[in-house]
């Protein structure tokens, strides 16, 4: 389910995927609401392109470090490929 930074306090968390897309987007909102995995997402920058790199907007989604196993698992189930830690 979709909750506030509030809802998270202090903690620090999961990065779980970044969606380029508004279609792809709202298509995770409701994967992880079905899943029942709550979950914060804002819009930030990131860098796309390969001959022209620019700088755009996506939809960031983050998850408690408790519910990232799970969640990443739910992504892939769907056919999404979770953000890739390093």
């Amino acid at each position: 389910m979709r909750r506030g930074p509030e809802h998270f306090g202090e903690q620090e968390l999961s990065l779980v995927y970044i969606a380029k897309r508004l279609h792809d987007a709202l298509r995770i909102e409701g994967i992880l609401t079905s899943a029942g995995v709550d979950f914060l997402v804002e819009p930030d920058r990131y860098s796309g392109g390969i001959i022209f790199r620019a700088e755009r907007v996506g939809a960031f989604f983050y998850v408690a470090p408790e519910a990232e196993t799970a969640a990443r698992e739910v992504l892939r189930t769907a056919g999404f490929t979770p953000y890739a830690t390093e």
